[in-house]
């Protein structure tokens, strides 16, 4: 991180409002959602030769074989867990901490997990440096956060086989858990809404392209 990379001048901010609009266009409606990205910089998660990509709707390599998702899929997987302020929020794939500070900017406490740790190291310097302070663990999201459970509402931000029942258990009744289940290179977004200790409601809601979720931390 250089000096240059952390300034947040009037050319970035007017490239975040160009990427908040084509948001909008693209579908997303919650406002709170796009005051969040607009209000991100997120040119602060690229590498410096790498800044003038960071404002295309565009997924973009990062360490350790991962990305930084695309704008809209963040957009579209914060809209959907319909947050309030004041929720808990797990975060499973911690990434470069880009979804992380959307989370943060929507006003919930953040929990979140990352289990490369190449990415875990760099990316916890780095949130302290750019005024943000979720709760972060190096560990396996498969397992989430039981010793901090039950959450309000728990995001996957990677492509998972299947739906890991310890994240399901720690959910609130009356949360929301989002997640994208498929094995291949691409994936389907799903959302489960746990309606009683026992009873859920899952819905489907298009086709996505995420790194895949381990289950083994990365020592």
């Amino acid at each position: 991180m250089t000096p240059n990379q952390l300034k947040d001048d009037a050319i970035h901010q007017g490239m975040r409002e160009r990427l908040v609009k084509l948001l909008a266009e693209k579908g997303i409606t919650d406002k709170n959602v796009l005051a969040a990205i607009g209000k991100v910089p997120r040119h602060y998660f690229f590498n410096t030769a790498f800044i003038k990509f960071s404002y295309e709707d565009k997924a973009f390599p990062i360490a350790a074989g991962q990305t930084i998702s695309q704008p809209y899929t963040v957009a579209f997987q914060t809209q959907l867990l319909e947050l309030k302020r004041g929720e808990k929020v797990l975060e499973i794939g911690t990434g470069s901490g880009y979804q992380t500070t959307i989370l943060i900017e929507m006003g919930v406490k953040v929990f979140t997990i990352e289990r490369q740790k190449e990415l875990y190291d760099k990316t916890k310097i780095l949130f302290p440096k750019i005024g943000y302070a979720p709760k972060m663990f190096y560990g396996d999201g498969y397992k989430g956060l039981e010793a901090f459970a039950p959450f309000d509402k728990i995001l996957v931000t990677a492509g998972a086989p299947f739906i890991p029942e310890p994240l399901k258990q720690q959910l609130k009744a009356g949360g929301r858990l989002v997640i994208p289940i498929g094995k291949g290179q691409v994936q389907e977004m799903i959302l489960i809404e746990k309606i009683t200790a026992s009873e859920y409601k899952q819905t489907r809601h298009g086709m996505f392209r995420f790194v895949p979720m381990l289950e083994e931390k990365n020592k």
